[in-house]
């Protein structure tokens, strides 16, 4: 099988033509008609993971982060990403990442994060993008999600999210004792979503990167979280192991046991 069609495979779950317009989805290095010798799945390519393929002797990487946001003029080995990018030309190795794009597609990230916590009819947030993006149906492309749960405290759903990934510490405002029977989620940086959770009728809403005035401003309106932003997201390995396995089920592919957060807790 070809690098290629792999990518073709995730393109069809999630095209690229969905990733913001500051994104960098696709292939970062490589050779997309090389032949696939195993796929390494992980959040972030870095060092650590691409020495990891290197001895497990896979030639394909993919992340959810691009490795390459900005524009590398040189490769010299003085920061992370070019030594990086170095190692993987150097060992024949392509990088594939999916980013926002997966964020937008149906059943992308913020749906996996409503499957961990058991959330019924779920669907999109916001699904303003279905007018610029969709040429599937309503359901093609949005950010965020919505659904449903049972009247639960909230400090008990927190108490459930904290658990689901695996988070260090749950960062939140708002009144624990609310009964929660709506939650709202998105993955990564969701702090623009906020104002749509409470107009959906969301009493609960867990995102990342949320900034000191978001929680301020919204504490009497709905009770929100901030989980982490690797946490929220890590599960996205998950929809490309099944992406791969429905494509070729005996394929080699296995999760980095070399990825680590880069946020540490004490």
């Amino acid at each position: 099988m070809k690098i290629r069609e792999i990518a073709e495979a995730i393109e069809q779950y999630a095209p690229l033509r969905l990733q913001e317009e500051w994104d960098n989805a696709g292939i970062q290095v490589g050779d997309p008609d090389a032949d696939v010798t195993g796929v390494l799945l992980c959040t972030d390519a870095t060092e650590a993971v691409i020495a990891e393929a290197i001895g497990l002797g896979y030639n394909l990487v993919i992340s959810h982060h691009p490795l390459i946001f900005r524009g590398l003029k040189k490769i010299m080995g003085r920061t992370p990403v070019e030594r990086t990018v170095a190692m993987a030309i150097k060992h024949d190795i392509t990088i594939y990442s999916a980013h926002t794009n997966m964020d937008s597609a149906w059943q992308g990230v913020s749906f996996r994060m409503a499957d961990k916590i058991g959330m019924t009819d779920v669907v999109f947030l916001d699904d303003n993008r279905v007018d610029a993006y969709g040429e599937q149906g309503s359901t093609s492309a949005g950010c965020g999600v919505i659904g449903n749960i049972e009247p639960t405290p909230a400090s008990e759903v927190l108490k459930r999210v904290k658990a689901a990934f695996e988070v260090g510490a749950v960062r939140y405002c708002g009144d624990p004792g609310t009964i929660v029977t709506r939650v709202a989620l998105c993955g990564g940086a969701g702090g623009f979503l906020i104002d749509k959770a409470v107009e959906m009728g969301a009493q609960l809403y867990v995102t990342a990167d949320m900034r000191y005035h978001d929680f301020l401003d919204n504490s009497k309106r709905i009770v929100v979280a901030d989980i982490g932003h690797y946490e929220s997201e890590h599960f996205t390995k998950e929809i490309f192991l099944e992406i791969i396995q429905k494509k070729s089920p005996t394929f080699a592919v296995a999760f980095s046991k070399n990825e680590t957060n880069q946020v540490n807790y004490l």
